[in-house]
């Protein structure tokens, strides 16, 4: 049984929200609530909480002011918005949990059930110490948490230099030759990364238009040369959007 807490500091909203997460959550206990900043960390060092149901902007500061006050961090969080703004991006960097006000039951119960895989010290501390870096570049995110099957990193989002899909895993490379397999899609990433100049020159490969050294052309068809010497293909009706790209670096 998760012991929560749950902080929100407009009262009906937040009666509403303990509401939900009773309805479909058996397996969570909320011990608490708070209506502030303040508050919130005056309970959570009072009744020390497995998870925190977090809101984002309240009226005395916003749920990262209460946490930076409570570091290091020994409890799980699951941030509710409801704005989709930066915070949203930085939490998708981040890989941190949140959910949009109002809360639906199908995605808390994801959340939830996330919450109770047990995470040790050391991740909590780099999730939340890479969200807290990814807010001070609201505009531009500078990490990216990736988990392997032993390990989570933290890694700086211009390192990167192109991206491989295999099936429902990617593989990423840095320029410093180290690589990384996740198990994720390169979609998600694609997602994440084109407004940082990557660009997504075929099914299966994703590029960091910052690491591109030259294109040419072969027997297997055109082809992309990166600064780490790989050498991706380049879909051909990706081709003209590529050689616009190229006109304007």
């Amino acid at each position: 049984m998760l012991r929560a807490i749950v902080i929100d500091d407009i009262e009906n909203i937040r009666r509403k929200n303990i509401e939900v997460i009773q309805s479909n959550c058996p397996n969570v206990a909320v011990i608490g609530e708070a209506d502030s900043v303040e508050s919130g960390i005056s309970l959570i060092t009072k009744l020390v909480p497995d998870v925190v149901f977090l809101d984002v902007e309240m009226a005395d500061g916003t749920g990262f002011d209460l946490l930076q006050k409570l570091k290091p961090i020994h409890f799980k969080v699951i941030f509710i918005t409801g704005y989709e703004g930066f915070a949203i991006r930085a939490f998708r960097f981040s890989a941190i949990d949140y959910l949009l006000k109002p809360l639906d039951p199908e995605d808390l119960v994801k959340a939830v059930n996330k919450a109770e895989i047990a995470l040790n010290k050391e991740v909590l501390e780099l999730k939340f110490n890479t969200l807290f870096s990814n807010l001070e570049h609201p505009k531009s995110p500078q990490k990216l948490v990736l988990k392997t099957s032993d390990k989570i990193y933290s890694v700086d989002i211009k390192n990167i230099v192109n991206c491989e899909a295999d099936r429902n895993y990617t593989t990423f490379y840095f320029i410093d030759a180290q690589k990384l397999v996740v198990s994720t899609t390169l979609k998600e990433y694609d997602m994440l990364l084109k407004p940082f100049d990557f660009f997504r020159c075929h099914q299966s490969h994703l590029i960091n238009m910052a690491y591109f050294d030259h294109f040419m052309k072969s027997r297997d068809g055109n082809m992309i040369v990166m600064k780490n010497k790989h050498t991706i293909p380049l879909a051909t009706r990706k081709k003209e959007e590529f050689l616009s790209l190229i006109d304007n670096l």
